[in-house]
């Protein structure tokens, strides 16, 4: 058997100094350049133009301040006194809950953790579900109750657990909000009940409804229950946001009123992977409150599509590579990528992929090799970094003899 092993390593040695002879001789001056400038699009490869915005468009909006936001990129889509302070009334819960995910995510707490009722909590007027200091709801619980029926008392309940008082919850909030860049705002309370100096803008509503949505989309398994239940059924509940139950692809998100801030609400939908979070602010009643933040959300539908320019790990060609033990590689685009065009923009997008030149081993895993660039009109819309999907070592003599030994052997193992 020894001797088996010894005359198949002099056979490999030799092969390998065959193929480095022919390695060496073809390598050096090959160059590798592909492009698919004229390669027509597949349905994922596509990209963006610069949207419209409400410059040229006029909604005629009642409400103090407005805005509308495509969720994954957070551009601007429509605007109307987007940075005006207004009070926030209970949307101010956004950002409770925005840190009540933080902690459920970074796993500080869990949906299954008892929070207590302290005599503060219990004491919260305004929309609530009376709780009472001798009782324990859940995280989960606590979280419909905020979500769905915007309780003020398991909103302060959970400050208090998480921060020790509601006072050092709302001080997280304002470091929260100062690094999502909400400039126009300033927290006071954590549930919204109106006071002097708490305030907001659509702006900011729509930047935090984006961090939640994005990072937290969880939230979602709450903010779109339109009827649920608590304490075995004896508290039921049924959704402020009235846009769950009546509007097609509808996701949340909170709803706030008070007589001094008016009617506020954040409003998010996504229909064929457009994701829109609409805001209104200070709006004269409910019903225009609604039908405000609607005419939002069909603006945005009606006029932009979100097309995905590639999805991460997505395979685009195997290339050859220059003196290595592997003759080719496979290179994977880098990032999940996706961009905002005006309807029917995408017939008008070409894409150019572009490798660099003499592509040598050693090569490591995830190093970029290349990229795909899509163009609008001529213009540079979007750009994806393409990169190697596994690494690929020189074709030393000591390389190859290892590479080829341990491929002939799988191969007489098999």
């Amino acid at each position: 058997m020894l001797q088996k092993n010894w005359l198949l390593k002099i056979y490999v040695i030799l092969l390998v100094f065959l193929l480095l002879f022919t390695s060496i001789s073809l390598a050096d001056d090959s160059i590798y350049v592909w492009s698919t400038e004229s390669e027509p699009l597949n349905e994922t490869q596509i990209t963006n133009a610069k949207a419209e915005t409400s410059a040229t468009t006029n909604l005629n909006l009642e409400s103090g301040g407005a805005v509308l936001i495509e969720q994954h990129s957070g551009k601007v889509l429509y605007d109307h006194n987007m940075h005006e302070q207004l009070r926030p009334a209970s949307v101010t819960k956004v950002m409770s809950i925005l840190l009540i995910m933080e902690a459920i995510d970074s796993g500080r707490i869990t949906y299954t953790d008892k929070i207590p009722c302290s005599e503060n909590a219990a004491s919260m007027g305004g929309s609530q579900i009376w709780l009472d200091v001798k009782e324990e709801l859940t995280v989960d619980e606590m979280l419909k109750a905020i979500c769905v029926v915007s309780a003020n008392d398991c909103t302060v309940a959970m400050a208090e657990y998480l921060a020790g008082s509601e006072e050092a919850f709302v001080e997280q909030m304002n470091e929260k909000a100062k690094e999502l860049g909400m400039n126009d705002t300033t927290f006071k309370n954590c549930h919204g009940i109106d006071e002097d100096g708490h305030v907001t803008s659509a702006y900011d509503i729509a930047l935090m409804s984006r961090e939640l949505l994005n990072n937290h989309p969880d939230i979602t398994k709450y903010t779109t229950i339109w009827m649920d239940s608590l304490r075995d059924g004896k508290s039921e509940l049924v959704n402020t946001n009235k846009l769950i139950r009546n509007y097609k692809g509808a996701t949340g998100l909170k709803t706030g009123s008070t007589s001094v801030a008016l009617y506020n609400l954040s409003a998010s939908a996504t229909r064929d992977d457009l994701s829109l979070i609409a805001v209104i602010m200070k709006a004269p009643s409910t019903k225009v409150r609604f039908a405000e933040a609607q005419k939002l959300l069909d603006y945005g539908f009606n006029n932009f599509e979100y097309k995905k320019l590639s999805s991460k790990g997505e395979m685009i060609q195997e290339i050859a590579v220059n003196k290595g033990v592997e003759k080719t590689v496979k290179v994977i685009t880098e990032t999940d990528s996706g961009v905002l065009i005006d309807k029917g923009q995408d017939k008008n997008i070409e894409q150019t992929i572009t490798f660099a030149e003499n592509i040598n081993a050693p090569i490591q895993q995830g190093e970029i090799l290349g990229s795909i660039t899509y163009q609008l009109n001529g213009e540079e819309v979007g750009k994806v970094n393409l990169i190697a999907e596994n690494a690929v070592q020189k074709n030393t003599a000591f390389n190859m003899i290892e590479y080829v030994y341990s491929k002939w052997f799988s191969l007489f193992r098999i």
